[in-house]
């Protein structure tokens, strides 16, 4: 019996622990930090970059030199004439053999293509553009977290303040029940009551329901599993101390280190290469070469495994200049075509440029309402706390009616909200300008 208590002991202990391991805690930038390292969206931007560097390898690998193996193996099924009544020594038996067996290596290197040197240069914009499109996924991602962690936190909090709000509403509806069953009140005073306590309670459950959905939709940018547990160890007043950044609003920021603003600029050094790369097609190439191969010929196949048989080897070298000379000017509206692709790239970088200009002042001057308004929100939860906080003590001293004290409750609870929102409003625009800013 003592046995099985301590083997029961030892398990449940270990349950303890093994729950207590599988609970993870993060700040706000350690939910980053680790939604950086393991979000899948991220992980595939990352793994775009190395698919990148193998394409940067094969367009440059086409200039480096190639060597390719080859075996040609012919059988005359019916020849031009009977070649058994020929002789052994009969030329016409070397020209067509019943059998005929090649195989070659080959080495070409190529000399000259205008194509490829703007292929060259084209590999360092190709990386560019996709380590700015993995840039870009990551300041999405880092946005998103923050939005994420921060409405989980205005979810908790809110739920927190309902249920505080309940308890208070629940005593004063005890209260006035009470006074009521003496004959000392109204009906209406209770039932006024009764529907605010109800809002309150349906509040309560659309809350909780969102919480679940919140807190998974924060655990799947994370990269977690949805059936795991986390902790967010910061909260909303600590955070707000941490995104008031009036130095973001100061300060001035160059637009050439925003991530679009690169990845417009990208496109139009792409397009600009693009059309390099039509007028090259103007320029000859010119490819050398070196060939070694081995001539066997026979009545039977299986001679060729054979010692006796007969090979003849020959080397051959040279080189091979292609020249274009006429396309009917379809390479000329080629170029023409890839010139107008980058004229409208370089449109779209300026259009950029202004649109940029814009969200900047834009997104500067909503992080500065921000907060602002949270400076606002925080004096109005402190009047309205008074307000209600009156109203109940004159509706206590019955100086009040039921209609004043239920106005200010529910000017009270709006006030509390507007107050959690306007936090809210100033982690999310923060993230927003320094996505904008490109600031890490």
């Amino acid at each position: 019996m003592k046995n099985k208590l301590i083997l029961i002991f030892s398990c449940l202990c270990s349950l303890i622990l093994f729950s207590q391991e599988e609970k993870r805690s993060f700040s706000l930038q350690e939910a980053i930090v680790y939604g950086e390292q393991n979000n899948r969206t991220i992980k595939n931007a990352d793994l775009t970059i190395l698919a990148a560097e193998h394409t940067v390898w094969e367009t440059t690998a086409q200039g480096l030199p190639q060597i390719n193996g080859e075996i040609d193996y012919q059988t005359y099924i019916k020849a031009p004439f009977n070649t058994d009544d020929l002789d052994d020594n009969n030329p016409f038996l070397f020209l067509f053999p019943k059998n005929n067996l090649t195989p070659s290596i080959t080495l070409s290197q190529l000399l000259f293509d205008g194509g490829y040197i703007v292929g060259l240069q084209s590999n360092k914009v190709f990386m560019e553009i996709s380590k700015n499109a993995r840039d870009k996924t990551r300041n999405e991602i880092e946005t998103a977290i923050v939005s994420a962690y921060s409405n989980t936190l205005l979810t908790k909090e809110s739920i927190e303040i309902m249920n505080n709000n309940i308890n208070v509403l629940k005593s004063n509806l005890n209260e006035v029940t009470n006074i009521y069953e003496n004959g000392l009140t109204e009906e209406e005073d209770v039932e006024q009551l009764q529907l605010t306590l109800s809002n309150l309670e349906n509040n309560l459950k659309s809350l909780e329901t969102y919480l679940v959905i919140s807190e998974g939709y924060l655990k799947v940018l994370l990269g977690i599993n949805i059936n795991e547990t986390i902790e967010l160890t910061d909260s909303l007043d600590s955070l707000i101390l941490k995104n008031i950044a009036l130095e973001l609003i100061d300060n001035e920021y160059p637009i050439t280190n925003n991530i679009d603003y690169k990845i417009a600029n990208n496109q139009v050094t792409s397009k600009g290469l693009e059309y390099k790369l039509e007028k090259s097609e103007q320029l000859p190439k010119l490819t050398a070469f070196i060939s070694s191969s081995y001539l066997g010929y026979s009545d039977s196949f299986s001679t060729y495994f054979k010692k006796e048989q007969d090979w003849l080897f020959n080397t051959i070298a040279g080189v091979k200049l292609s020249v274009p000379i006429f396309s009917s000017f379809g390479g000329r509206a080629k170029r023409e075509q890839a010139r107008i692709e980058w004229d409208i790239a370089k449109n779209d970088l300026i259009l950029k440029e202004n649109e940029l200009e814009l969200e900047f002042k834009k997104a500067k001057n909503e992080y500065n309402l921000a907060i602002d308004t949270y400076a606002n929100q925080k004096k109005n939860l402190v009047l309205a706390e008074k307000i209600e906080n009156k109203n109940t003590i004159k509706y206590k001293e019955g100086i009040a009616s039921s209609f004043d004290l239920r106005q200010a409750q529910m000017q009270l609870y709006a006030t509390q909200q507007d107050y959690l929102q306007s936090i809210i409003d100033v982690i999310n625009k923060k993230a927003t300008l320094k996505n904008l800013l490109n600031i890490k």
